[in-house]
């Protein structure tokens, strides 16, 4: 019989306002939660205030501790499952109490003082950036932008979680319950998995190149069609101005004037030459390397003392730090050839372009090659590649390929080389002992050679050979740097000694922290001052454009001279 009253009490109970309580929550927006996980979340949080490669705004920080928490809350939440999955019996009575009120306690003080170091930390790499300090009024937002991604994540978390557990009971009906788990558990990975690389993937970088292809075609009011010969998209040009694209008609109308380059040599200078070809250019891959070949015939590039077939980003940027030096190096006597293969921006294209900007870059130079050894030894330019970023990988298939063993180039420069450089990553691995990570050198720098914004070309023991490679990287670029394999190993440039000068001395590693942190720096990598992160200044190209070239007679005292009327010119942003 019931008692009387008891269904008001339970109609009551029904009514009462949740709590925020420690225990397994059963429903996605149950205020229950898993005390180790919330007791590991802490420290993570913690971990995330401290410094990575970059200093981070504000949204940024709070983003990396949102993420950074929900490892930690997932991590000891899922501890806490498979210890009672597993039956082992947790610590009893006071002991149990006593044990989570101090690493409970351990944690927030931990919290509390990184906390209250943070902005200090931040500032110390601003400083060393010579950007403005940060102030302690950045804490709303990382608090708010915190709890809010943490609630996302949680959400999204704990819906998956009911999608496995209801898989998890259906298939616990026809078959054992431990097998059902690994059995649903495979099922629903591999599904996953197959969204996350397939369908969602995919979906992503197409909705991502209808968004940027539009862009392409605007031609801007700062845009300035070239009347010269020596340009594509001029009157006389094969390669029509309104098909060039975006960054196309930037560069074609861009770089420096004869008159510039008069007035830094002193006389004597030529139209420097600059081929395009546009993604809608022509319709194939090989049907634009005709192009800027024809191109190059045209303009008479083969008669110029150097020529540079460069491989640009994504949009089809290249970096005017990059091409402007060699065309005042070699007073416009010079020839640059490009071709785009993307409408992404890098980030995005970094991702999703890898194979693409491969058969571009190595389509192009073939065709370009191929002329050009047919001409003789003499009477034809030096030949040279350039490329940043995701533009260095182009320049990589084209070293590793066997078509330029018997008519080697002459050189080639990579400024900002990607975590996924495959030739990048070797020789770092192979490089000579005691020479740091950052810098290294490899075979006493008879061929390739690593320099930073110090110029750090004279570092190879042995001559340097006719055929010159250098890769220009910051300590500080995570573009550079970053790597999976971050979540479980500490990286040799965190090492003592390895460490560059532009890397904070507070930066550590910790697991799956450390990786998120730099993941992070990704998008920020070409949003701090020159010489730091992903923006290699015009001096650092310079120099390094120096070294490859070797240019006859030229001096110390030039470079220093050239230095500074380059970094007076005004730069153009993407």
């Amino acid at each position: 019989m019931t008692a009387p009253g008891a269904p008001v009490a339970a109609a009551h109970s029904r009514h009462r306002p949740r709590r925020v309580g420690l225990g397994t929550p059963h429903r996605v927006l149950e205020t229950t939660f898993s005390g180790v996980g919330l007791t590991v979340a802490v420290w993570f949080f913690a971990l995330s205030l401290l410094p990575s490669l970059l200093p981070r705004a504000a949204v940024v920080q709070g983003v990396v501790s949102g993420v950074t928490v929900m490892i930690g809350y997932g991590l000891g939440a899922g501890a806490q499952a498979v210890w009672h999955y597993l039956g082992i019996p947790s610590v009893p009575g006071r002991a149990h109490r006593f044990l989570v009120t101090l690493l409970v306690g351990l944690g927030l003080w931990a919290a509390v003082f990184t906390g209250w170091r943070q902005v200090g930390w931040q500032n110390e790499i601003r400083t060393l950036y010579g950007m403005q300090p940060a102030s302690p009024t950045v804490w709303p937002v990382i608090i708010i932008v915190t709890a809010a991604l943490a609630v996302l994540v949680l959400v999204v978390a704990r819906s998956l979680r009911l999608v496995f557990d209801t898989v998890f009971r259906w298939l616990g009906r026809r078959m054992p319950r431990r097998v059902a788990v690994v059995v649903g558990l495979a099922l629903l990975l591999t599904l996953i998995w197959s969204l996350l690389t397939g369908v969602l993937v995919n979906g992503f970088f197409v909705v991502a190149n209808n968004i940027f292809a539009p862009r392409d075609s605007l031609v801007a009011a700062d845009m300035h069609r070239p009347l010269a010969p020596e340009r594509s998209g001029s009157p006389q040009s094969l390669s029509r101005w309104e098909l060039l694209g975006r960054q196309g008609r930037y560069f074609v109308g861009g770089g420096p004037t004869v008159a510039e380059l008069n007035a830094a040599s002193g006389g004597g200078a030529k139209e420097p030459i600059r081929v395009y070809a546009g993604l809608k250019s022509a319709d194939t891959v090989r049907a634009r390397a005709d192009l800027v070949l024809e191109e190059l015939k045209r303009t008479g590039a083969f008669r110029r003392k150097v020529l540079v077939v460069a491989t640009t980003t994504g949009t089809g940027f290249l970096d005017q730090n990059g091409t402007d030096p060699i065309e005042f190096l070699w007073n416009g006597d010079t020839a640059i050839a490009r071709v785009q293969y993307s409408y992404l921006p890098s980030w995005i294209s970094l991702l999703a372009d890898q194979d693409a900007v491969r058969e571009t870059s190595r389509v192009v130079f073939d065709t370009v090659h191929q002329y050009w050894a047919t001409l003789p030894a003499g009477a034809r330019p030096r030949l040279y590649l350039y490329g940043l970023s995701l533009g260095s990988l182009g320049v990589e298939s084209i070293l590793s390929s066997v078509n330029i063993i018997n008519e080697p180039i002459d050189g080639a420069l990579m400024s900002g080389p990607t975590f996924v450089n495959e030739l990048h990553a070797r020789l770092t691995a192979q490089r000579q002992p005691g020479s740091p990570a950052y810098l290294p050198i490899y075979e006493q720098g008879r061929t390739v050679r690593f320099t930073a914004e110090q110029d750090g070309l004279d570092r190879g023991s042995a001559s340097w050979g006719p055929t010159r490679v250098v890769y220009l990287q910051h300590a500080s670029d995570p573009i550079v740097f970053f790597s999976p394999s971050l979540a479980f190993s500490s990286p040799e440039w965190l090492a003592n000694g390895e460490r560059g000068p532009d890397v904070s001395p507070r930066m550590g590693w910790f697991p799956l922290v450390t990786m998120w942190q730099v993941l992070l720096d990704l998008p920020g990598a070409g949003n701090i001052p020159w010489g730091y992160g992903h923006l290699y200044s015009v001096t650092a190209n310079l120099e390094s454009w120096v070294g490859v070239t070797h240019p006859p007679g030229w001096t110390a005292a030039r470079t220093a001279t050239l230095a500074a009327v380059l970094e007076e010119r005004p730069y153009r942003s993407d």
